[in-house]
Formats: C-alpha cells, sequence, structure tokens
C-alpha cells in the first residue's frame, strides 16, 4: 500500500493534563501520554473509564475542558478540523449505510473526505482489495458478516491515505478468526509507517500493541509496554498475564 502517507514528527499523539467535564462530572481527568510515530498503541479500560471521550476529544469531535494536546502536529484546541482531514477514526458503533453497498459506501465517504475526483476510482479499487471485498462490491452491506462489515469500515477510514488511525473496539462482536486477520492488517498498515491508537477489551489483542495506557474513572492507572504493566502488577508472579494485571489495576480505586 505505497500511497499511505508517514509522519515525520517522533509523536504522533501528545496531551499533557487532558481533561473533559461534563456539568460537575469529570469524564477524563488530567491525563497525559503520547503516541510514537509508526506504534501500535493500545488504550484500556473498563466501560465508563474515558476511553472514548479521549478519543472524540483526539478526533476534534468534541472540545476538551482543560489542558493541551497535539494530533499529527495539530492543536486539539484551535485546529480540530485540520485533525479531521488528516486521521483516519473507526468508531465504535458502526458507521456504514447498510442499505448501501460497499461500493457506494466508499464513494460516500470519498465524498465526506473531499478526495480528489481523479483519485476516487484509484482509491475504491485499492480499498475493496485490501479489503477483500471485490466479490461482494455490489451486495447490500446489511447482507454481509459482521467481520465484512468491520472490515468495510476500516477499509473507509483508509480513503484519505491518513497518517493516524483511531480505531475504538474494532473487532467488538466478531469472531476469533476474523479478529486474527484484522490484526494482521492493522500491523501490515504500521509497517507502511501508519500510527494505530486502538481501544480493545480483548487483552489477547492487547498483547499486539507496542505501548498501552490504562485508564480508570478518568484517570491513567498504568503505562508501558504489555510486559512491563504485568511486571509491575504481578513482579513475584511469571505466570501473569495481561489480563491478571488489567483486573488488579481496575479493581484498585483511583486517587
Amino acid at each position: 500500500m505505497p500511497w499511505l502517507r508517514t509522519i515525520l514528527d517522533p509523536e504522533a499523539v501528545n496531551v499533557l493534563d487532558l481533561e473533559k467535564r461534563f456539568g460537575q462530572f469529570v469524564a477524563v481527568d488530567r491525563i497525559s501520554f503520547s503516541v510514537r510515530t509508526g506504534e501500535i498503541f493500545g488504550f484500556l479500560g473498563p466501560n465508563g473509564a474515558g476511553k472514548s471521550t479521549t478519543i472524540r476529544m483526539l478526533c476534534g469531535i468534541i472540545s476538551p475542558s482543560a489542558g493541551r494536546g497535539h494530533v499529527a502536529g495539530y492543536d486539539i484546541f484551535t485546529q480540530a478540523e485540520a485533525i479531521k482531514q488528516t486521521i483516519g477514526y473507526m468508531s465504535q458503533r458502526f458507521s456504514l449505510y447498510l442499505d448501501m453497498t460497499p461500493f457506494e459506501n466508499i464513494r460516500f465517504y470519498l465524498g465526506i473526505y473531499d478526495v480528489p475526483l481523479r483519485f476516487w476510482e484509484e482509491r475504491t479499487e485499492e480499498v475493496l482489495k485490501i479489503t477483500r471485498l471485490t466479490d461482494v462490491r455490489d451486495r447490500l452491506t446489511r447482507d454481509l458478516p459482521p467481520g465484512w462489515r468491520q472490515r468495510l469500515a476500516l477499509g473507509c477510514a483508509l480513503l484519505h491515505q491518513p497518517k493516524l488511525l483511531f480505531l475504538d473496539e474494532p473487532t467488538s462482536g466478531v469472531d476469533p478468526i476474523t479478529r486474527r486477520h484484522f490484526w494482521e492488517f492493522i500491523k501490515q498498515l504500521t509497517e507502511q509507517g501508519v500510527t494505530v491508537f486502538v481501544t480493545t477489551h480483548y487483552m489477547d489483542e492487547a498483547q499486539h500493541c507496542n505501548r498501552v495506557v490504562m485508564i480508570n474513572e478518568g484517570k491513567v492507572v498504568a503505562s508501558g509496554s504489555p510486559v512491563n504493566i504485568i511486571r509491575e502488577a504481578f513482579p513475584n508472579r511469571p505466570e501473569a498475564n495481561l489480563n491478571d494485571a488489567f483486573v488488579k489495576l481496575m479493581t484498585r480505586r483511583t486517587p
């Protein structure tokens, strides 16, 4: 996939004391972290921990209440529209039109991302090929298996050749084989220089990440490589895994 661009900045994402309030409720509580260019970065936490709210701030969908941050070199407070045009975003909620075909969904998102018309045919064929959906391009999306729809949603997020890809629980509800193929494709993207920021509830998937941040009750409770997080949580248990560490950290009260 030679058309995928890379980021020259060594940090694709950098946030400091990022906060989001909804009235008196603090959804994200002064978190700080960075994402290196070209890595798979995992953002983990239970439901309601603040993961999706954080992603929506980073993607320019909602405004932060306080803090600082840059995504792909753009300020999250003042350059939200530039961020939207630079990144790819696959939301937790299914974002495709079920009464349209894969071909029609792709053409719709080419327009949404304002891709020049002269590239439409090329990009359409590329995405159908990399998602392995060429043979079903004219079937209604509602008739496709869930895993195939997920591939199509990911393909649509890549149409404008993003530097940075946000995936919010991308394999939720799909079978283990499809999950494995999905992660193989994610690794291929990073080999082309794309940075992937992903949330997941599957700890076996999180093992694919170069680094992870764990968040609970709006606060960061752990960060580092999966191996290091396990070691810090269970220094005397060599048989412990990331799921064990996750459970321990999520049940510990945050200060």
